[in-house]
């Protein structure tokens, strides 16, 4: 293995730090700087997003079903708005916004209120490339967090230890970086926040919070939900946890030498500065290795694509709309919809026979949708860096230009970030 070209690794950096090419011709560092820099797309609220309807148990079916079909619908909307956004944003903001959807992981399968969903999605957008302390504390509080880990049933005198085992478990330190006792006090500096049914912000509740003085990490004091979050992130172990779990999906499956991790926890620093870290990251050997090759996620292949045709997922209309969200849900994953608080899977789980079935129905979709020249160089379209010889003998059999792209864009060559 060895070190790719400068234009292989502008279109790595493409690849891992935002949805693929925005069609610029920028040499490395003016990649960085681009995607590394403030969003320059304006947030635009998801249109049509309403508290949702409840039928009470004593509602007939037909309540129920209205219930249900008007929660879809939002959920749905929701989902083709932050599509539109990835493939608009030329920086790394979307991209980040997505990795920490996977991080904090949060279904509304559980949460059932896309309205939650948009205002947890917004503090990952604030939050992508800032401090990861501020992100942190946002979650222990975010009303859709409090309700997919079950904050509601948390309260003084008898704590529910969900969000806070998890905190520390998935998003903070790591199995073997805390105990039992910190599990058990953590959950007790979370007392208090609750989230009511139909609100769209959770709220403290101070007579349900544990005021009392508390021990975690072997510190006491009468720590709240900020105190607990900060006490975490602040732990020896979280630094390289959250490198280790930002390295894995955006550089290399092969975690980091000792030395780079060295380095790149002393850039993250103590005030858990993610922009510093990326920035480290792609300066690190090992992010323009040839070996640091990454599956795309069903997601990052979809977006992709969409920004390579030029299309945007709020022009596609409802019936192409409706089957590009079915064709990400049989490969597996859309948006809002995680399948555990562990996020999804990586690597080959993405590879499946029927995984690759529906990548190409959606790859056959889109390019249908598209206005593609039949003089267009496929490859270059895709931003690829070259075909395999075995590639090369497939696309040569295909003279369709639409057929030609979908069939590229299903290719190894494509489909893995090399």
């Amino acid at each position: 293995m060895g070190e790719i070209s400068e234009r292989a690794a502008v279109r790595r950096l493409n690849d891992r730090l935002g949805f693929g090419s925005v069609g610029s011709n920028e040499g490395f560092d003016a990649t960085v700087a681009r995607l590394l820099g403030p969003p320059t797309v304006a947030v635009v609220p998801p249109p049509g997003l309403t508290p949702p309807e409840y039928a009470g148990k004593k509602d007939d079916k037909a309540a129920k079903k209205a219930a249900n079909k008007q929660r879809a619908a939002q959920e749905l909307r929701l989902t083709s708005w932050w599509l539109d956004r990835m493939v608009a944003e030329p920086t790394a903001t979307e991209r980040l916004t997505w990795f920490w959807h996977g991080h904090f992981a949060t279904s509304n399968q559980k949460v059932r209120n896309a309205q939650l969903m948009f205002t947890q999605n917004q503090a990952f957008r604030t939050q992508a490339l800032g401090k990861f302390g501020d992100l942190a504390r946002a979650m222990v509080v975010d009303p859709a967090m409090i309700r997919w880990l079950d904050g509601n049933a948390n309260r003084k005198g008898s704590p529910n230890e969900n969000l806070g085992r998890e905190f520390l478990e998935l998003f903070t330190l790591g199995i073997g970086h805390y105990s039992e006792v910190d599990v058990f006090e953590g959950a007790r500096c979370l007392t208090g926040w609750t989230i009511k049914r139909g609100a769209t912000q959770a709220r403290f509740v101070a007579a349900r919070h544990d005021a009392d003085s508390k021990t975690l990490f072997g510190k006491s004091g009468a720590y709240d939900a900020r105190g607990f979050a900060d006490l975490a992130v602040a732990q020896a172990a979280s630094a390289p946890f959250v490198v280790g779990r930002l390295w894995f999906r955006l550089v290399s499956a092969t975690p980091p030498s000792a030395d780079a991790l060295r380095r790149l926890v002393a850039a993250y620093g103590s005030e858990r500065d993610v922009r510093a870290l990326l920035r480290a990251m792609v300066a690190e050997a090992a992010f323009t290795d040839s070996a640091s090759a990454l599956v795309k996620q069903p997601v990052e292949w979809a977006v992709g694509l969409l920004r390579a045709l030029r299309l945007q997922p709020a022009r596609l209309d409802e019936k192409t709309r409706m089957k590009l969200i079915a064709g990400l849900r049989g490969m597996g994953q859309v948006p809002f919809r995680p399948p555990s608080v562990g996020g999804w899977p990586s690597g080959g789980s993405w590879l499946t026979t029927s995984a690759g079935v529906t990548r190409l129905q959606v790859a056959q979709l889109l390019t249908k949708a598209a206005e593609l020249d039949p003089a267009t160089d496929v490859q270059e379209l895709l931003g690829v860096d070259g075909w395999s010889a075995r590639t090369k003998a497939a696309l040569a059999s295909v003279k369709d230009p639409a057929q030609l792209t979908a069939v590229a864009a299903c290719a190894p060559e494509y489909v893995v970030s090399g």
